[in-house]
């Protein structure tokens, strides 16, 4: 055979330097898949912390995306149940959310085991008391609440996301957020106090509550108008919260820390 001939038999082989571009391409195809979950669920949580549904152009304007990208994502968002595109031509979420909703409820098992614990504590007469969790590096969420008997209350609601790194529900989730540490724990560890800090005239004081293997399923906490919260008072309900707390957690399958 020729030299000629034997040239044009791998003549169709793909060149060796063309072989790198077929592997630079793919981080770049999971890093736009990655950003594309990312925005998808920034337009499933603007749609849950809306008070109403929203049209386009708002839910443009909480994203701070361009309706074009908003229109490409909602479109996948329909077709997983997660968004309904109602006949008034505004979004809200989709049945798939409720879904989700009763799921995260009986895995974790909280509204029954944590509701009556929350009336338990207004029964005995203290401030507004709440069931929070950790939502991202910023924010938690609040996802029971049970107002007081009193006449003048804070205004936190189901469903509301506060600082995560002001008010005492915040100091638990980010201060045992993590295992428990190893040196052991008193009380004092585990009652934490916030004073006009999330809001100047509010005052708050919270307690952990821990599932299995010691880990942070959220924090109990109650709060209220920042004058009723003397001396006398927060230490009489630091004591409920306390008690509260170490009640959802072995209701939870955990283990109290304090002996």
């Amino acid at each position: 055979m020729s030299k000629t001939g034997y040239h044009s038999t791998i003549q169709p082989n793909p060149p060796i330097a063309a072989m790198p571009s077929t592997h630079s391409s793919e981080p770049s195809e999971k890093n736009d898949g990655v950003a594309a979950v990312d925005r998808a669920l920034h337009i499933a949580t603007a749609l849950a912390n809306a008070s109403t549904a929203l049209t386009l152009t708002e839910l443009s304007h909480v994203t701070k995306m361009y309706k074009s990208t908003l229109l490409r994502l909602l479109s996948s968002l329909e077709r997983a149940g997660l968004v309904t595109h109602r006949t008034d031509k505004r979004y809200t979420l989709g049945p798939l959310a409720f879904v989700f909703g009763r799921s995260f409820e009986q895995a974790h098992g909280l509204q029954g085991a944590i509701q009556p614990i929350l009336q338990w504590l207004v029964d005995q007469g203290t401030e507004s008391p709440s069931f929070h969790v950790r939502h991202d590096q910023d924010r938690r969420l609040c996802l029971m609440r049970i107002d007081s008997n009193h006449s003048t209350l804070d205004r936190v609601r189901p469903g509301d996301l506060l600082p995560l790194h002001r008010g005492a529900a915040g100091k638990v989730i980010t201060t045992l957020g993590s295992n428990l540490t190893p040196h052991p724990l008193t009380a004092a560890d585990l009652a934490f106090t916030s004073f006009g800090e999330r809001d100047p005239l509010c005052g708050a004081i919270a307690a952990p509550v821990f599932g299995p293997s010691a880990s942070l399923l959220g924090a109990i906490s109650v709060s209220g108008p920042l004058e009723r919260f003397s001396e006398l008072a927060v230490e009489r309900m630091k004591a409920l919260v306390l008690t509260a707390a170490q009640k959802a957690t072995q209701s939870l399958g955990g283990q109290w820390p304090l002996a």
